[in-house]
């Protein structure tokens, strides 16, 4: 027998006959891993394996599909299998959801539809249809607990605002995992202060935070009155005896099924209210712990025909709040570290409005992130107002703390009566010493290589003159707007950043307001957006209003996210000082000049109803820095009084020099002047100009001063009025 001829009897061994098909149909429908069904073109059922628990039985041989199994779609599976019949092909690992008779609850099932061909192929009509399906319910779960874990660590974490993060948090779980998701936190927590140690005590405040719901109980949840239906933002007292106070004594979640019949609901009126309206029949309660302090408590609810809750789901809420509660806590201690910033923000900032001599002014403060912005107004010699904001970039504690520095740095230069371009140069200087210490600090803290960045803008305005000099560092330039409503064109160039590497020079803008002019000075937060200048110019164009209602309009027109950031307003009106509270001569540089002037300031003192004792301090003050002048000094030599809080004196003469103060020997016959003048005022100081010097007092007065002089006025002399005449004053019976 050759090796290629094939065995008698091969052939019939290898095809398969008899009951063969019968046999193998019988043990794949029996032993067969996933479910099996066989329908008709009509589509009912022919026959099915045991896996489809409850259908395979004679009762529903014969019926149709979507009768024995109750899916939630069945016109749309219907429509599918009818394709498929038709011969568009088979669909594999299909995903249906539907419940079996003998099984509680949803299923899930995982499908692939197969046509049964006849002998004429897929020309001729189908004999029916194979379903194979697995029940993938479990594992569909735990892809939907794994995919709410992850919505969890996405969503929650990314915001340092405890209200921001419980709304997160809830929005993870509903509807995803549950179709109500409560989340309270404890009121103070909220405030950045420590929370309680764990078991929380029944009665302590929560504040609900946020919430999140499916749409099925959305309307009962916003209409009803019970606990579960408060708005954002209501508190409660922790009720007693309820799952809630159990899970915030022993700190562990509960998992507890409600009905009507449900014991502590009864101690609960508005819990049970609650329940009834919104059909919820699952709850699971877990503390917000971290450390074993309390910091909350999660309220998640099933309702209507959703499946409870079961262990499983246990597990989940609780890995999901022990993440959201790390969350809280990393905001609660950025809310108490912001609380502090704007505590010591606050107690660096001026305290009330601060009355000027010729300058109405007023503020708005937006409390927001940004705790290292500032304004100042301060009085300086001469009557003029010094008006100051500027910022330092960046939140929290360190920004407050740079701010403070500033500002009492640039006060302490604008009693130098140094030029607003001199101020911000020194202030600089000083930045930068701060920032080199910052640079020198250990690697190891936290501040270390944390780049410093701050802007200000410094105006001095005075009355006199009607002029306002700015000068600006990395900051906006302010917006003026005079009495009619138009703005007035201010172009200062831009000085560098305070902690800048820049060492450009500063170069101030001069601008001649008329009475009654506007001047905004702003953070940088409020001249940004879309037409941010527009805005604000229009809004102090409005006339009739008070400063402080053109800052509120100017509040109201700002976009939303300006005050989250916080922002700093300072408004000036400009004015001028009244003629009866000012008198001003030139005087002769003779010698006899320190006597001539005795004699008008004693007549001016008096007409102005100022007691004697100051009418006497002033005299000597002037004689001092008359003699100062006529000695020392250069043509022309002018003097000066301007009464309001204090009296002001001054005298001025076209020397550079300055005087200093000296503390004379007992032996020496001069050198006391300044001396005399430093004890008898309250300040004293000189300042310069291009055309020399002036030297100034300020003295309190021990009553307000009156608003006009109570004696008989006459219009007080100015620059341009002649010297004194001889006959008015005898200067040899004054120099006695």
């Amino acid at each position: 027998m050759a090796d290629s001829e094939t065995p008698a009897g091969a052939g019939r061994a290898a095809r398969p006959g008899g009951g063969f098909d019968e046999a193998l149909l019988a043990t794949l429908f029996s032993q067969s891993a996933v479910g099996l069904v066989v329908l008709d073109p009509q589509l009912r059922l022919v026959r099915a394996n045991s896996l489809l628990e409850g259908v395979q039985t004679g009762e529903y041989i014969g019926s149709r599909f979507t009768e024995a199994v109750r899916l939630d779609d069945p016109d749309g599976s219907e429509q599918l299998m009818k394709r498929v019949l038709a011969g568009e092909g088979p669909v594999r690992d299909h995903l249906v959801r539907g419940r079996l008779r003998r099984i509680p609850g949803d299923r899930q099932f995982l499908t692939s539809l197969y046509r049964l061909d006849g002998p004429g192929g897929t020309e001729a009509p189908a004999l029916g249809l194979v379903v194979a399906f697995a029940d993938v319910t479990e594992r569909e779960r735990a892809r939907a607990r794994e995919a709410v874990l992850a919505a969890v660590r996405d969503a929650v974490g990314g915001s340092l605002d405890v209200a921001t993060t419980c709304r997160a948090f809830a929005d993870a779980l509903a509807p995803g995992f549950a179709d109500l998701a409560v989340v309270e936190v404890v009121d103070d927590v909220l405030r950045g202060v420590e929370p309680p140690v764990g078991p929380m005590p029944p009665g302590t405040p929560l504040r609900r935070a946020a919430s999140g719901r499916c749409d099925s109980v959305r309307e009962a949840v916003e209409g009803g009155s019970g606990a579960r239906g408060r708005a954002a933002g209501t508190t409660r007292p922790l009720p007693v005896r309820t799952p809630y106070a159990l899970a915030a004594a022993d700190l562990r979640a509960r998992l507890v099924p409600l009905g009507p019949d449900t014991p502590w609901l009864g101690t609960d009126p508005d819990e049970a209210r609650a329940v009834a309206e919104t059909g919820a029949h699952s709850l699971i309660a877990v503390p917000l712990t971290l450390r074993g302090a309390v910091l909350g408590l999660v309220s998640l609810y099933r309702c209507g025909t959703s499946e409870p809750f079961d262990e499983d789901d246990v597990s989940l809420a609780v890995s999901a709040a022990t993440r959201t509660s790390l969350a809280i806590d990393n905001a609660r201690r950025y809310e108490r570290e912001h609380v502090i910033a704007s505590t010591v923000q606050r107690r660096l900032l001026p305290q009330a409005e601060r009355r000027q001599a010729a300058v109405e002014t007023a503020h708005v403060l937006l409390p927001g992130r940004d705790s290292g912005c500032w304004f100042d107004t301060i009085a300086l010699s001469g009557a003029r107002t010094a008006l100051v904001v500027g910022g330092v970039a960046g939140e929290g504690l360190q920004s407050a703390i740079a701010m403070g520095q500033l500002r009492t740095v640039i006060q302490a230069l604008a009693g130098l009566d140094l030029e607003p371009e001199e101020v911000l140069a020194r202030l600089k200087d000083t930045a930068d010493r701060l920032a080199h210490e910052r640079a020198l600090l250990p690697p190891a803290d936290g501040l270390h290589g944390e780049p410093l960045s701050a802007g200000c803008v410094y105006g001095v305005y005075d009355p006199f003159t009607r002029t306002c000099t700015v000068a600006r560092a990395g900051h906006p330039a302010p917006l003026v707007v005079g009495p009619d409503g138009r703005a007035v064109p201010l172009d200062v160039p831009e000085g560098p950043g305070l902690f800048s590497a820049d060492s450009a020079l500063f170069a101030p803008a001069v601008v001649t307001l008329e009475q009654g002019s506007l001047l905004a000075f702003c953070t940088a937060d409020l001249l940004s957006g879309d037409r941010a200048p527009e805005r604000i110019t229009q809004a102090l164009a409005r006339p009739g209003r008070s400063l402080q209602q053109l800052g509120d309009d100017i509040v109201y027109a700002l976009p939303e996210d300006t005050r989250a950031a916080g922002a700093a307003l300072l408004l000036a009106r400009t004015g001028t000082v009244s003629d009866h509270l000012v008198a001003t001569w030139d005087l002769a540089d003779e010698a006899t000049t320190p006597a001539t002037a005795r004699v008008l300031v004693r007549d001016r003192l008096r007409g102005w109803g100022l007691d004697e004792d100051t009418v006497d301090a002033t005299e000597l003050i002037v004689s001092e820095l008359v003699t100062n002048a006529v000695r020392y000094g250069t043509p022309p030599l002018r003097l000066r009084l301007l009464l309001d809080s204090t009296l002001t004196c001054e005298v001025h003469d076209g020397s550079t020099a300055a005087p200093h103060l000296r503390h004379a020997r007992t032996v020496d016959e001069g050198g006391r002047g300044l001396f005399i003048v430093s004890r008898l005022a309250s300040h004293w100081g000189a300042r310069h100009g291009p055309d020399g010097k002036v030297l100034w007092t300020e003295q309190e007065l021990p009553d307000e001063p009156p608003d006009e002089p109570s004696g008989p006025v006459t219009r007080p002399a100015t620059s341009a009025d002649p010297v004194a005449p001889a006959d008015r004053v005898d200067p040899a019976a004054s120099a006695g």
